[in-house]
């Protein structure tokens, strides 16, 4: 199945990439999907974001699913559907 990740604040400018589609198995969770992601962008995204293993994202980062906070949903344990639209960003953004 395919959802789409959009990228903000610190988390845009470290992987300089706003957004981007992956196809992941059906009935995947959002931690299986910051694993992928962790994979993907190594030490940087570990380091920052999210270390594989964890239950949650590191301090000063967050996770919408279609808009809905993670916290509110099931966590790094929220399962994914077709079509899903993810947000990882960071808390605070300078202007």
């Amino acid at each position: 199945m395919k959802v789409r990740v959009h990228y903000l604040g610190y988390i845009k400018n470290m992987l300089e990439k706003k957004d981007e589609e992956f196809n992941i198995r059906d009935g995947a969770t959002l931690s299986e999907l910051l694993d992928k992601l962790a994979g993907l962008y190594g030490q940087p995204f570990k380091k920052e974001v999210f270390e594989p293993g964890l239950k949650d994202l590191k301090i000063g980062f967050v996770a919408t699913v279609n808009g809905i906070l993670m916290d509110q949903l099931n966590g790094v344990e929220t399962r994914l559907k077709e079509g899903d639209s993810i947000i990882l960003m960071s808390l605070m953004s300078g202007g």
